[in-house]
């Protein structure tokens, strides 16, 4: 069981508080859309919720409720191996464990050689497990498969999306996929929204050779590129043809400095 590494931090540590503060995100506002079912990926940051908990939420209020997940998210540490997996055990958050789903991460595995069974990888990193308590109060139980990625090499990543998709439509479930990625990083607040934008273009384009092109040419310090371009691949494959930015924001929204800020996109791909 990997037992949480930023309760406290990122979030909440005491059941009820983290209750409390997710449940807010995801309170309804008017002017949301209606749930998008036919969602097939989606992208949200991985800040401490204080700062990029409204964009998570509006966009997880959003989705249809599922009982399987495929998460990927950067690592942040580079430690243990570029592409790496858990498929045994369970994830322990403030709100309880949360199943590994063996079977699908077996059959992604199948697809993908490099992805390697790796728990190191995954045992400080904080970009997949803040998401797990928002899918905890919207689905209750649920199995998830975390993807840790510390990989740049664009084949390597298209081959991954591919096996994803391939495992998803060997499901006998409606499997969701999320990227787990803030944007532009460390640059002034209007920096920051300008570089957010090109990347953002590339994404609701459906485009993630383009996104990865962006990204090194307009130098944008998106951490979770390498888990949106496998999203953006997979869900292509599963036949998705549009996206949706729901909120963009950065950490200048919540009260932080503007000279130096971070961006946060929450988009939907159906």
């Amino acid at each position: 069981m990997r037992s949480p590494a930023v309760a406290g931090r990122f979030y909440p540590h005491k059941r009820e508080a983290l209750i409390r503060e997710v449940d807010q995100y995801l309170e309804p506002e008017s002017g949301d859309e209606t749930r998008f079912e036919s969602a097939i990926g989606c992208v949200v940051p991985h800040a401490g919720y204080i700062y990029s908990g409204p964009v998570a939420g509006a966009v997880y209020r959003l989705l249809p409720h599922s009982s399987r997940y495929v998460i990927l998210g950067p690592n942040h540490w580079s430690r243990g191996a570029p592409l790496a997996v858990m498929s045994r055990g369970s994830w322990l958050t403030p709100l309880g464990q949360v199943e590994l789903d063996a079977e699908l991460a077996g059959h992604i595995r199948e697809k993908c050689a490099m992805l390697a069974e790796d728990a190191q990888a995954h045992a400080g990193e904080h970009s997949l497990e803040v998401q797990i308590p928002f899918l905890q109060r919207m689905c209750g139980t649920l199995k998830f498969v975390p993807i840790a990625i510390a990989i740049a090499d664009y084949a390597l990543l298209d081959q991954l999306g591919r096996a994803v998709a391939d495992a998803i439509r060997r499901s006998t479930e409606p499997v969701l996929i999320v990227a787990s990625s803030d944007m532009n990083h460390y640059e002034p607040d209007n920096i920051t929204r300008e570089k957010d934008v090109i990347a953002i273009e590339k994404i609701l384009q459906l485009d993630p050779a383009g996104l990865m092109e962006v990204i090194r040419e307009a130098d944008i310090s998106m951490c979770g590129y390498a888990p949106t371009i496998v999203m953006l691949t997979a869900a292509k494959e599963l036949g998705a043809h549009a996206a949706r930015l729901i909120r963009h924001a950065t950490s200048a929204d919540r009260g932080g400095e503007t000279n130096s800020v971070v961006g946060y996109a929450g988009i939907i791909v159906n």
